[in-house]
């Protein structure tokens, strides 16, 4: 702690133990507890606290006044679980017996304090802080703690009752380590007190008839094991999955969400992934088996258009779903059923790239039963028991299954699949795609999950790699693209064109790709969207109009080609001149950004007179990111004026610098030309930090740049007889378009310019000053008085 620092303390405790002095908000004391993590983090807390007898002092004094505000009293409780996170601290405040008076049965629980949030609050998170070492499990067991901690579990604040059970589980795995990570303590029957008394009381609550009870044991039991990977999990389960399993049975199940959540929570923990993953597989075994044709051998079959018939056995998945009971008392609502299959499937998505994910992983048959759940929602599954019709009707129309199921398939196409059933699941996201009853979600899933498919089909980005069929698949979605695109939801139009600029991106020069959309009306209803009314559909349009045209797909070839061309280009400079949103002119100088870095025809036409053209519209925009995406813009002219950037990278081959494709002066002279200097200087002096940051990059790298030339040989502009032009022509006050700068001129503004100095000092954030800890304690004092005014630091 700085002297300043340590001078201002002993005044911020006499103001806050004060009831008279006002005390400073919310935000202060955060502020204050931040302070103190990051001092003790550096040195003793003991010390600080004997150098510092002002902070004792103040922990002493705060039960004892009855009219202290609650904030301070929440302030105070954690700050003492700061200080006894350190053992030698802790044992320093039992000596006092500061610790029983503030967290004991003799402490703020009989106050009439204890009745506000924020001061239960402040005493589960000082304990928190100080549960850190065994000294702290002995202080918890002696002074009834943990009793406290089990009824807050039903405290009528949420983040109190949350707040609760977290620090149960920490209570736990602190008891469990046994003093030692290395050598976890895994007997059930000779677990340490802590231990003892939670795990009795999480086996009573599981075996409550109250619900709320059971809610919050099984709370506690899936934080646990989502939180603790450590080998006493195993036992811990082993010990209770008893009783867990009893829940099942009653009739009807208390707190199915919560027991859902704890069954596919154990599915993570290595020591029980085989026995867990066969609870997770479950549901899905379960809806496989209720929609199975017969006769036959149980399996999924699947049809998709002009292809044969290929079964899908569910494989691992069988024999898990025969305890009818089981099934029906899971599934028994339409709530506790979608969030069964919810939660299910996004387990699964999660487990899928772990590298301990259980092996073999049954690609095929989940594959199935992510487009059973699909059909199922659809209602275009045939259910083949009471389950399966149960399944059709209470999953009818369900859009948070849907999106789940959607999610989940798109996440399998990064398994290996046969090439008839990628075509199958195809056809399926196709019939997703067409159905009318499908949401704005729905439809953006899909969409998402479409493009994952086609991305990860075999010989990408090569359409013929995907078989015979991809032809007529991809001839049908853009019909389906079509509808969507003129859809009277702005949503589904947006994510319409979303898809279809990423899937030019990626197969624009594939000639079956570009027969299919240029057969098709998208590529003109993509030019129609740049007049929506919408301006997220006008920003979408403009990016999708702007890839098909650097992919030549404007429509069939013909002599009206190029003019087609061109007025898309000058459409663009309407939408960046005149759209009163920011959002579509954001839109187009990111795509004459790409334009200008892969040599559009259109810019390669006359590529000084575009940037030029670009950078006068961008540079007068209101839109701060406008002004950055131009001055990106002007960075990749630059760099095509003078060639790229130089590698700083100490490792890499020092390779002699290549001659630049113009003199130094002619080079200038372009730039000067086109006014990037102009906009570059002037976006120094810019209000938004973003801008000047960007145009102190460009500086800097033309600088650089200007060095190479000087490395190769080449004199620069005579600079001698240049007088500085005056700062407050870029600095705003001159609005008036000026004569085309020399060069001489801009190599006499640049060294000028301490262009490192201001990086740094852009860099720092616009309240460095009125952030540093001095600062925070002189504005606390002067809000009870006790600084003079030109002590206090206001701002």
């Amino acid at each position: 702690m700085d002297l300043e620092c340590s001078r201002l303390l002993p005044a911020l405790c006499a103001v806050l133990v004060d009831p008279r002095q006002p005390v400073a908000d919310d935000t202060c004391l955060e502020k204050l507890l931040d302070w103190f993590k990051t001092v003790t983090e550096g040195e003793s807390s003991l010390l600080l606290l004997q150098e510092h007898p002002c902070l004792v002092e103040l922990l002493s004094h705060v039960l004892k006044l009855q009219d202290l505000s609650p904030g301070v009293l929440s302030f105070s409780l954690r700050l003492a679980g700061i200080f006894a996170a350190q053992e030698n601290c802790f044992q320093y405040l039992q000596q006092g017996e500061l610790l029983p008076e503030l967290f004991g049965e003799t402490g703020p629980l009989g106050q009439a304090a204890w009745a506000v949030p924020t001061v239960r609050s402040g005493w589960i998170q000082g304990l928190r802080s100080l549960a850190q070492h065994p000294s702290a499990l002995h202080f918890l067991a002696d002074h009834g703690a943990v009793d406290t901690i089990f009824s807050l579990q039903g405290d009528s604040s949420l983040f109190v009752a949350s707040a609760a059970s977290q620090l149960l589980v920490h209570i736990l795995a602190l008891s469990m380590r046994g003093g030692a990570e290395e050598q976890p303590c895994l007997q059930g029957d000779d677990w340490p007190t802590c231990a003892q008394k939670i795990m009795g009381h999480v086996e009573e609550s599981l075996c409550s008839t109250a619900t709320p009870k059971v809610t919050q044991a099984l709370n506690v039991l899936t934080t646990t094991f989502g939180r603790c990977q450590s080998p006493w999990t195993e036992a811990l389960w082993v010990r209770l999955s008893a009783r867990v399993a009893c829940l099942i049975e009653r009739d009807p199940i208390p707190a199915a969400h919560s027991l859902v959540d704890l069954l596919l929570c154990v599915a993570r923990p290595q020591a029980l992934r085989t026995q867990a993953f066969q609870v997770l597989l479950q549901p899905l075994a379960c809806v496989l088996k209720a929609t199975v044709q017969a006769p036959g051998p149980p399996g999924l079959l699947l049809r998709a258009k002009g292809t044969r018939a290929v079964a899908i056995t569910p494989g691992l998945l069988d024999g898990m779903a025969d305890d009818a009971m089981t099934v029906d008392a899971l599934l028994a609502s339409k709530s506790s059923c979608a969030g069964l299959l919810c939660r299910t499937l996004a387990h699964l998505e999660e487990l899928q790239p772990l590298p301990q994910r259980p092996s073999p992983w049954p690609q095929v048959p989940l594959l199935g039963a992510a487009v059973t759940v699909l059909r199922l929602c659809d209602g275009s599954a045939t259910p083949v028991s009471s389950v399966g019709g149960h399944l059709c009707r209470t999953l009818a129309g369900c859009v948070r299954v849907q999106r789940a199921a959607l999610d989940f398939l798109g996440m399998l196409s990064q398994g290996t699949s046969p090439q008839e059933l990628v075509m199958q699941v195809l056809a399926v996201l196709l019939e997703c795609l067409e159905s009318p009853g499908s949401s704005p979600t729905v439809l953006k899933k899909a969409f998402q999950a479409t493009f994952r498919w086609l991305l990860s089909s075999p010989k990408t980005p090569s359409c013929s790699g995907l078989g015979p069929h991809i032809p007529q698949f991809l001839r049908e979605l853009f019909l389906v693209l079509q509808k969507r695109l003129c859809s009277p939801c702005w949503e589904v139009r947006d994510s319409a064109l979303e898809f279809l600029t990423q899937l030019s991106r990626h197969w624009g020069g594939e000639a079956d790709f570009s027969c299919a959309l240029l057969a098709s009306e998208v590529p003109e209803l993509a030019w129609q969207l740049l007049q929506d009314p919408e301006s997220y559909v006008r920003a979408s349009a403009v990016t999708a109009t702007g890839q098909l045209s650097s992919r030549g797909l404007h429509a069939p070839t013909s002599p009206q080609h190029a003019v087609a061309r061109q007025s898309l280009l000058r459409e663009l400079l309407r939408i960046l001149s005149t759209d009163s949103e920011g959002f579509p002119r954001r839109a187009v100088m990111q795509v004459f950004t790409e334009w200008l870095r892969d040599g559009h025809a259109d810019v390669a036409r006359d590529t000084e007179q575009f940037v030029a053209t670009v950078l006068q519209l961008a540079s007068q925009d209101l839109d701060w990111e406008v002004r950055v995406q131009g001055l990106e813009l002007a960075l990749v002219f630059l760099g095509q004026t003078l060639g790229p950037p130089r590698t700083h990278c100490p490792y890499a081959v020092a390779l002699p610098e290549a001659a630049p494709a113009r003199p130094l002066t002619e080079a200038l002279r372009a730039l000067c030309h086109v006014r990037l200097f102009d906009f570059a200087f002037r976006a120094l002096f810019d209000c938004d930090r973003p801008v000047a940051q960007k145009s102190c990059d460009l500086l800097l790298f033309l600088r650089d740049k200007i060095a190479s030339y000087n490395s190769l040989g080449e004199a620069n502009p005579n600079t001698n007889s240049v007088e500085v032009s005056p700062w407050r022509r870029w600095a705003g006050e001159q609005t008036q378009p000026q004569e085309d700068q020399e060069p001489e001129a801009v190599l006499a503004m640049l060294r000028s310019l301490d262009l490192e100095g201001l990086q740094s000092t852009l860099a720092e954030s616009s309240d460095h000053v009125e952030k540093s800890p001095q600062s925070l304690l002189q504005d606390m004092l002067a809000t009870g008085g006790f600084l003079q005014g030109d002590e206090a630091d206001c701002y």
